[in-house]
């Protein structure tokens, strides 16, 4: 049916309709689409305001964001929460601000002058409209507010659903957005009584998603109901492999700050990890070391909670599955026991791992570090290559014959050479995964591609070609087909 000039899915046998969230959903998106016809390419100084209001709802609101991730988590690292939240949106929205305007140039484009001479082509990007972006909860400041960035440097509107791990962020958000954006630019949605499919339903016209590939799959076929393009930004089993070059020291090093950083719950970081065969003793007596040296007390706030008793509980099967069929577990922060209430998962290595057990089979999601050992770095491309393809790669080595090697063999979303997670707050390069890892790009230029259509521009010159060619079609024109058959073999 039309409702506002926007068309809304109306299935009943869905039962989302009959829901008051759908009609929430429905209603806010009605009147972003009517304010997007009325003004359907904003202005660059408008898009640099809309930039600029978001600047100001992080820097003027910063220790409330922060104490209301803490408040979701339990217990969650200040300092993580500033370096990878709030500093990563505000450089992404500083760098945006310095590249708008080259951005919003048409890109004049190659046109054959034999064919079309005295005519022109070009491309120009415009809004899609209103996006629709579904945010998780492991980093929902940066995960809510840097797709923003993009789709108000391109010119649109938006609608954000927060997880229903991020409750006193959403509530917050939901207070503060009115603040500096009227509801028909931006609107925040807290997830009430599992709201997602109602919210996916809807007929956006781009529906942004980060999360887990099963529940991406659930949002796709929901958009694809409305035809609406998606962006999925999904997970899986990312992993990282240790050359006999590289030294040790520096891999155990940099693997277990990402590891540990928000207790592993990163869709980036390190699920597993290749060591050159026999160094597996050298690895855990480095990681003992870093890791009593991090984090003497698990119980400090340095160190992030579980964010819930469930997904605690899920770790915790994959330890004891893992070690029930045989798998060696070296607890890095042995004799440290979380308070009550508190869900700290010490850090854990796995070795004699198998594909039967849980922990190589799931994206594990936390501090639990499956080892793998290798001596022919074939083998290694042959075992990551017959898994999905994953959403990070991390090769350790300094060997450029073999850092090649790798990145030819293996394919995945993004890599980091010699570190881990790394590439993920480089502005100037996309994220986005690949096949079972997700679809599409945002971050810098690349987002504003995906948040606007690139709509490309014939425009005819004084001089029509065409009038030669029309039927019916004799000597002339076939003679000048092929002349310029001809030309172009």
């Amino acid at each position: 049916m039309q409702q506002n000039g926007s068309v809304i899915n109306n299935e009943p046998a869905t039962g989302l309709v009959q829901s008051a969230e759908f009609k929430q959903f429905a209603g806010c998106l009605a009147e972003q689409k009517l304010a997007y016809h009325a003004d359907p390419v904003p202005s660059y100084n408008q898009r640099i305001a809309d930039l600029n209001a978001l600047q100001a709802l992080i820097r003027d609101n910063e220790t409330a964001l922060v104490d209301a991730v803490n408040s979701d988590y339990g217990s969650r690292c200040r300092f993580e929460t500033r370096f990878s939240e709030i500093l990563m949106v505000l450089e992404d929205i500083a760098r945006t601000k310095k590249q708008l305007k080259k951005w919003l140039k048409p890109q004049k484009r190659h046109i054959d002058w034999l064919l079309f001479p005295t005519s022109s082509c070009s491309v120009i990007a415009q809004p899609l409209g209103v996006v629709g972006v579904i945010v998780p909860w492991n980093f929902p400041i940066m995960l809510s507010l840097a797709p923003l960035v993009a789709i108000f440097a391109a010119g649109n509107r938006a609608m954000v659903k927060m997880s229903e791990n991020s409750e006193q962020l959403a509530q917050l958000l939901i207070k503060l957005a009115p603040q500096y954006f009227p509801a028909h630019k931006l609107q925040f949605f807290a997830d009430n009584n599992g709201s997602g499919p109602a919210f996916s339903a809807q007929p956006f016209n781009h529906l942004f998603f980060t999360g887990s590939a099963q529940t991406g799959r659930a949002v796709m076929a929901s958009a694809a109901k409305n035809l609406t393009p998606v962006t999925l930004e999904l997970g899986g089993k990312s992993p990282a492999v240790v050359a006999p070059d590289f030294p040790l020291h520096k891999a155990a090093d940099r693997i277990l700050w990402a590891k540990a950083f928000n207790a592993g719950q990163i869709c980036t970081n390190v699920d597993y990890v290749f060591l050159p065969k026999g160094s597996e003793a050298e690895f855990t007596e480095l990681a003992r070391k870093l890791v009593a040296k991090r984090y003497p007390d698990i119980n400090h706030n340095d160190y992030t909670a579980i964010i819930d008793e469930r997904s605690y509980q899920r770790l915790q099967q994959m330890l004891d599955d893992a070690i029930a069929q045989g798998a060696t577990a070296v607890n890095l922060m042995p004799g440290q026991v979380s308070q009550a209430g508190l869900r700290k998962f010490p850090l854990t290595l796995l070795f004699n791992v198998s594909d039967s057990m849980l922990v190589m089979q799931r994206e594990i999601f936390g501090p639990l570090l499956p080892v793998k050992t290798y001596s022919d770095p074939k083998d290694v491309v042959h075992y990551i290559n017959a898994q999905p393809r994953p959403l990070a790669f991390y090769p350790f080595t300094n060997n450029k014959a073999l850092q090649q090697f790798y990145l030819q063999q293996v394919m995945s979303g993004g890599v980091t050479i010699n570190h881990a997670i790394l590439h993920v707050g480089q502005h100037d390069l996309p994220f986005g995964g690949v096949g079972d890892s997700g679809m599409g790009h945002y971050h810098g230029y690349e987002g504003f591609q995906t948040f606007s259509k690139l709509r490309p521009i014939f425009k005819q010159g004084a001089y029509n070609s065409v009038s030669m060619l029309l039927p019916p079609y004799g000597w002339l024109a076939n003679r000048l087909t092929d002349w310029l058959i001809k030309l172009k073999s």
